[in-house]
Parts: structure tokens; C-alpha cells; sequence
């Protein structure tokens, strides 16, 4: 388990220990779950790691939060040789399945809609087209996964997570607008994952990784979206999610919640659903009930252990992190 100290890996950790699970976490930095600690980028220290496993989950990464605080040769050594090495390492190792944590970030700006157009429906057909290079370094290690497979036969599953992060949004005006709860239930409907669920997929992924050999997961929530929508979706979003869910708007009245005026995309989660058998459980439906409950935003037990870890040492003025 690479990345064993951050959020998705110290809850991948924490599910498969439950389950009686060894899990051996290698990360940067000490926490509950990390065995060793080390770069993806050391051989050595990668070697150890792999010494005798049979599945690699790989969610180590320098993320989006890195881009103004990090190079772009320390995003190279991380996601792309740190990723190279483990894929050596692992086949070196004999190991059965390689589990890798990706994003939708690499589509970039081939998400953004044409003035005024529709917003923009997001499937795995999609080309993506990196805007940072966190973007790009995460889709040139999904091609070593990829060549890794054609190569040595690993099966390498790749799953581009939307966001399901527990800090506040990048973004000043959306801060500005929206309460972080009150954002985060927006995003349910198009861009958004709860944890839980990210976990679950991985799980499913490393179950279906031999069958399939080679695959590639958007892993969201579930929209109750179509096609059809989306030219309104990008005009009066409200108009929309009216159609689907009739009580949202007296739940977030109560909650001084309000919806965005517009959503730009919508992630289709529907080829995960089939093919790894995935069932997530979480969508903007559970947040509504969740809300209308206990008058709160959705968090599971493992969001609550994990809890908010934030991506630098340091605070800055301006928002969680520097974009």
C-alpha cells in the first residue's frame, strides 16, 4: 500500500486490516498504517516493500494541491519513475495484481464546456488533455501501467477518482458562496465520491484485476443525470436536479444550503458499475437523507477515521493550498 499515510490509502488500510488483511504500507511519512517509510522512488526501499506481497495498490502521488509548491521534476519522480520502479518491482516479485489510483484531473481541459454550450458529459472514450502537470505526470504513469501489462501480462487496473477530499475547495469564490459541506453536496451530482466508495472500487478492481488483465475506472458517484440534460444543466442546474429530487430545495433551505447556478460536467461511472461489478452507495440521494436525518453533510466511519490531513505543513493565507 503506497501512500499508506494519506487519505485514501490510510482508509484502504484501515478496510483491509478489518477484513484480516496483512497490509504493508510504505509512505514518506510515519502514521498508523505505514510499515516503511521511503519514496516510491527509492529501489531499495521499494524492493523491501514488495518483498513477498501479491497486490500492489499504488495510491502514492504528489496531487494538484503540489503544483505551486512542488517542481515539476519532483512530480516526475514521484508519479511517473516512483510508479515505473513499483511496476518493476512488482513484477520482479511475482506479484498478481497492480492497483492504480489515477484521476479525472487528465481529462483538464478537455472538460471545459464551449461558451455556451452544454456542459460536458465525462466517459472513459473521452481524450483527455492535462492542464498541470499534475495531470500529466498521472496520465503518463497510467501508460506505464498500460505498456506494463502488454509487456510482462501484470494486471494493472487504473481508476480515475473524482474528488473526495475532505479540505475545503481550491477555488476563492467558491468559499466565498458555498459552505464546505454545502459545496461537497453539490458536487454529489457530477464530480464527487465519498471515500467509502473509493474504496470499495479499489477492492472490486483488485478482485475483477486478473479476469480483465487491463482496465481503466472513471470512479464517481452516480448521477442521476443523462445526456439529455446537459444543455440545462449548463443554464439553470437547479431546474434539473428539480426534476430528480422534488425535496432537495426544502432540505437545503433548512440547512442555508443553495445549489450551484450552473454544473460545466458530469463523470459516467457506468462502465465501473458494470464491468468491476461495483456498487457504490453513496450519492446525492444519501446526502439528502443524510441531511434531512441529522441535519449534516454524509460522512462515513472510515471519512471520520481518516479525518482531514490537509497537503502541506504549512498554512497559507489564501486558501488550503496555493493554486
Amino acid at each position: 500500500m503506497t501512500g499508506s499515510a494519506g487519505h485514501l490509502g490510510e482508509g484502504l488500510a484501515w478496510t483491509l486490516t478489518g477484513q484480516g488483511v496483512t497490509v504493508r504500507g510504505l509512505d514518506i511519512k510515519p502514521s498508523r498504517h505505514t510499515t516503511l517509510v521511503g519514496s516510491v522512488f527509492d529501489p531499495k526501499i521499494v524492493d523491501q516493500a514488495l518483498a513477498g506481497i501479491d497486490t500492489v495498490f499504488h495510491t502514492a502521488t504528489l496531487h494538484k494541491p503540489h503544483v505551486k509548491t512542488h517542481s515539476q521534476q519532483e512530480f516526475i519522480d514521484t508519479n511517473i519513475s516512483g510508479t515505473r520502479t513499483l511496476l518493476n518491482a512488482a513484477n520482479m516479485h511475482g506479484a498478481k495484481r497492480f492497483i492504480f489510483t489515477s484521476t479525472t484531473s487528465v481529462f483538464g481541459y478537455a472538460m471545459r464546456p464551449q461558451q455556451g454550450g452544454p456542459a460536458v458529459w465525462v466517459s472513459e472514450d473521452m481524450v483527455p488533455d492535462p492542464r498541470n502537470i499534475y495531470g500529466v505526470t498521472k496520465l503518463a504513469a497510467e501508460g506505464l501501467c498500460r505498456l506494463t501489462h502488454r509487456e510482462s501480462g501484470l494486471p494493472c487496473m487504473v481508476l480515475r477518482t473524482s474528488r473526495f477530499f475532505p479540505e475545503d475547495d481550491d477555488s476563492v469564490q467558491v468559499r466565498s458562496q458555498y459552505s464546505s459541506d454545502n459545496s461537497k453536496a453539490n458536487e454529489f451530482l457530477y464530480r464527487r465520491v465519498e471515500l467509502e466508495d473509493v474504496i470499495s472500487a479499489h477492492l472490486c478492481a483488485a478482485a475483477k484485476a486478473e479476469q480483465i488483465g487491463y482496465g481503466l475506472y472513471i470512479i464517481s458517484a452516480s448521477t442521476p443525470f443523462s445526456q439529455s440534460d446537459l444543455t440545462l444543466l449548463a443554464e439553470h442546474a437547479s431546474q434539473v436536479v428539480d426534476r430528480y429530487y422534488p425535496e432537495f430545495r426544502e432540505v437545503y433551505a433548512e440547512l442555508g444550503w443553495e445549489m450551484f447556478e450552473v454544473l460545466d460536467r458530469v463523470y459516467d461511472n457506468s462502465k465501473a458499475r458494470e464491468e468491476l461489478e461495483w456498487k457504490p452507495r453513496h450519492d446525492f440521494q444519501a446526502v439528502l437523507d443524510e441531511a434531512r436525518r441529522h441535519r449534516h453533510f454524509l460522512r462515513t466511519e472510515v471519512t471520520r477515521y481518516v479525518g482531514v490531513k490537509g497537503y502541506h505543513d504549512r498554512v497559507f493565507e489564501d486558501g488550503p493550498f496555493p493554486v
